[in-house]
């Protein structure tokens, strides 16, 4: 069995326990894309045996999350889990928010979370902020897609939509929109509701997925995750691509979904008219 399973993950739970679960109950290898932290909701895709071997080519796909954000109150984790640092800071008004919104649009400069899986020094950033080691962790550049705020939620919180790619931190963005308005930000609630094809509205959660006796019907091909360009082999083609032989194939540079027949290979990259498997899922 090779795919995905479209996991609505519950706040509370770690992705891990997901990917575990999901792994006993089918006897196969398991990994998920895009860890959600506890705290957070929503959708977990789980590449079930060699659909795994593909995440390379999904991580930076598009990602909508609903995410909280209270203002006037800055912690050590920049979640709700984390312990207050500073408060006291203004609660900006809608307006206001609106007005710096265009500045976190497109490639931006972020600062990850030091409570994060960060490598640092072959150690990860949450294990050395929790024992109270003194770092810092460089900026790197993420890409958010468009940011919108849609309203109050209660006395100090705001709702916001964010469409971005692949390792950007909502975390970070609570923090730098709030710095720059000149108060302080933590998320406090947040949801993902898509990532790249996987979609809330075509999720199961996982204890209905537990308790089915047929997952066939939750199980994704593998070859709808990615939206490259096909390119079908001949049985002939694909017996010396099996055997290692390449030979100029009628095929331009670019990367593709490649098939041998109706049967899905994986992933290739073409250059020169030769045409090489990057990620091999075929069963």
């Amino acid at each position: 069995m090779t795919g995905f399973v479209n996991i609505y993950k519950e706040s509370g739970v770690g992705s891990t326990y997901v990917v575990n679960k999901i792994k006993k109950k089918l006897g196969q290898k398991c990994g998920h894309m895009g860890t959600l932290d506890p705290m957070a909701s929503g959708v977990l895709p789980v590449g079930i045996n060699k659909a795994t071997r593909l995440f390379d080519y999904l991580l930076d796909k598009r990602k909508t999350y609903i995410a909280e954000i209270e203002f006037g109150r800055l912690t050590d984790t920049l979640d709700a889990l984390g312990k207050t640092e500073k408060e006291g800071g203004a609660v900006p008004t809608f307006e206001q928010i609106t007005c710096v919104l265009g500045n976190f649009c497109g490639e931006i400069e972020q600062i990850p979370p030091r409570f994060s899986a960060k490598n640092v020094g072959g150690r990860r950033g949450y294990e050395l902020a929790r024992q109270g080691v003194d770092f810092t962790l460089p900026s790197k550049r993420v890409t958010v897609d468009n940011i919108s705020c849609l309203g109050k939620t209660g006395e100090k919180t705001f709702a916001f939509r964010i469409d971005c790619r692949g390792g950007t931190y909502i975390r970070s963005l609570a923090r730098d929109i709030a710095a720059a308005l000149g108060t302080f930000g933590t998320m406090t609630a947040l949801e993902r509701t898509a990532a790249g094809i996987f979609d809330k509205s075509n999720s199961v959660s996982l204890e209905e997925f537990l308790a089915a006796t047929d997952v066939s019907k939750y199980i994704l091909p593998a070859d709808t995750a990615v939206n490259f360009p096909a390119f079908v082999l001949t049985e002939i083609q694909a017996e010396k691509l099996l055997n290692g032989v390449y030979e100029k194939l009628p095929v331009a540079d670019g990367t593709y979904r490649v098939y041998a027949g109706c049967i899905f290979w994986g992933v290739g990259e073409a250059k020169d008219g030769i045409l090489k498997m990057k990620a091999y899922c075929r069963e």
